[in-house]
């Protein structure tokens, strides 16, 4: 079979399409089909290795059911040592390299052992290159079928965290099966702090261009807004060394100036293409497409369970990938039970069971070898139609929505994830360098308290601010009494604190000083902890006392 980059090279566009993108033709029993096949050649895999005869027993299962009925839910200390201490003779498949997690902690200084080691075989990668393939066709689409834009020696950005990262990992397998070319290389792109892999990269781009970013999308909303007045204000003297550099300058001033506006990035480039994750693609999506020429391409994933969805070229809902795992769906009404009893036993569905409008926690097994057997991956999604009728795809279509662990739950009736409490400070228009959330004792109750660092721009003071938040929270009401939570708690639900200028720079230079990567420099917009909240005020680390807040479990609506 041809890869990729063998039916790029041979301007193939209809089977690299099929190759990349094949799987939105696909209709509910042809996907469900794929993953049950998948499925049973895992678990020969499975049954042949350390790890699998550990989760199973000594009870092998033979089909889907009896896989399902058997196999318990794990959690990633069920294959501890094995993947932490990465032993390959344990593994279902051999593996051509490892990558990791950025890790997650409440306390400071950070400790790294909740980073989690996974394998990747050479079949994941297969499909590595393949989804890589299809999210670049999808963010630079304007129809199916259409793979004009996608061709040898696109340039990229690269603005991820560097290997052994996923997202190191995805970048570097996208670029060697695409032929595409970094900006700056890899090799220099792995070697360099975050702050300034984006500087040179976009220098690099004024002279030489560039087709597609791929990375956190939130650092295109600094940069758009920098960029104004570092180029309205550049010094030509410098640029006459680089004639191209100097055309793209004079040429996107010009298109400015005739717009009557500062210049932006999009007069600059003419890029193909923006893939990024994350709830800011979904925030600042609008933003980035005024300022950019381009909507982001929101890409949903993780390190256990590769991409699992993808957005297509309408910008909206994302589709499922059928091939790097097999998904079951945990109901909301089920892990709410479970989080008030942990010994309640937890039922799934598959795919062609869920609903319209429901969430669900996704459970993933790993296809090609991995190591993951009903995996709870803790992330929550939401299933917001059955089908897109805008562009005829027949699988059900989902968001990411948030986190069990990265929930706020104020007074029983209010569950807020980071997405809402994002998109409500968004919709606010208050402008706000960065913030941070989390749940805080007042009288009888409980409120959400708001910490940001102001924009100088910013006029309002911060019960104002508060009030727009709250207002905000009562449009995106979905039904959970956000309205009326006011009156029957007798106090306001939101508060608002500002933090210093320069809160969140300093807390990641700090960071950085400790040798922190960048998945880890920012602190967390859920749940922070005491200690992180005294270091973005200012205090010194060893003077803030530890107090941690109780979060509570989540109560059912």
């Amino acid at each position: 079979m041809p890869t990729v980059k063998e039916l790029m090279h041979a301007g193939r566009k209809d089977e690299l399409w099929q190759m990349c993108c094949g799987f939105l033709d696909l209709n509910i029993e042809q996907f469900m089909s794929i993953q049950k096949r998948l499925l049973l050649e895992q678990i020969e895999l499975l049954n042949r290795s350390v790890i699998g005869r550990k989760i199973f027993g000594t009870t092998i299962p033979q089909d889907v059911e009896e896989f399902r009925k058997r196999a318990p839910l794990t959690t990633y200390q069920n294959y501890c040592p094995e993947l932490s201490e990465k032993r390959e003779d344990a593994l279902p498949a051999k593996p051509i390299l490892w990558q990791h997690t950025s890790g997650r902690s409440n306390e400071f200084p950070f400790k790294w052992e909740s980073i989690k080691w996974m394998p990747v075989t050479a079949a994941m990668c297969s499909e590595f290159g393949k989804i890589g393939g299809a999210t670049s066709l999808l963010a630079s689409c304007k129809r199916r079928g259409d793979a004009s834009a996608l061709k040898k020696g696109a340039k990229f950005i690269y603005a991820v965290a560097p290997r052994p990262y996923t997202s190191g990992t995805y970048a570097f397998v996208a670029t060697e099966e695409l032929d595409g070319v970094s900006l700056p290389t890899l090799e220099q792109a792995e070697k360099m702090e975050f702050e300034d892999r984006i500087a040179i990269s976009f220098k690099q781009a004024l002279s030489k261009g560039f087709d597609y970013y791929f990375g956190i999308t939130v650092a295109l909303v600094t940069i758009g807004e920098r960029m104004g007045d570092q180029m309205s204000s550049v010094k030509f003297k410098t640029l006459l060394s680089q004639p191209s550099a100097l055309f793209r300058v004079v040429r996107g001033l010009i298109k400015s100036k005739l717009a009557k506006r500062k210049l932006l990035p999009k007069d600059l480039w003419d890029i193909k293409g923006i893939m990024g994750s994350g709830t800011d693609a979904t925030i600042f999506g609008q933003l980035i497409k005024d300022t950019w020429g381009k909507y982001p391409l929101n890409v949903y994933g993780s390190t256990e369970a590769g991409i699992v969805g993808v957005q297509t070229w309408d910008f909206g809902t994302m589709s499922f990938y059928p091939s790097l795992d097999f998904f079951e769906f945990i109901p909301e009404p089920e892990y709410l039970k479970w989080q008030s009893d942990n010994s309640y036993n937890l039922k799934t569905v598959l795919l062609d069971e869920v609903k319209a409008g429901e969430k669900y926690e996704l459970v993933i097994t790993n296809f090609h070898g991995g190591p993951l057997i009903r995996y709870r991956t803790g992330d929550i999604l939401k299933i917001s139609s059955l089908r897109n009728d805008k562009l005829n795809i027949n699988t059900p279509q989902m968001e990411f929505d948030g986190r069990i662990d990265d929930v706020l739950d104020i007074g029983g009736f209010i569950r807020l994830t980071e997405k809402v409490i994002w998109q409500a400070i968004s919709n606010t228009g208050v402008p706000c360098v960065e913030w941070t959330a989390r749940r805080e004792a007042r009288g009888k109750g409980h409120v959400l308290h708001l910490y940001m660092e102001l924009k100088d721009s910013c006029t309002s003071d911060v019960k104002q601010i508060a009030v727009k938040v709250y207002e905000e929270l009562k449009k995106m009401d979905e039904g959970f009494m956000y309205g009326d939570i006011e009156s029957i708690l007798n106090t306001m639900p939101v508060e608002v604190s500002t933090l210093p200028k320069g809160a969140f720079a300093n807390y990641m230079s700090m960071r950085r000083a400790q040798g922190a990567d960048l998945a880890h420099l920012k602190p967390k917009h859920i749940n922070i902890s005491e200690k992180e909240i005294g270091i973005l005020q200012g205090a010194a680390p060893e003077k803030i006392k530890v107090e941690k807040v109780s979060i509570g479990a989540p109560v059912a609506r």
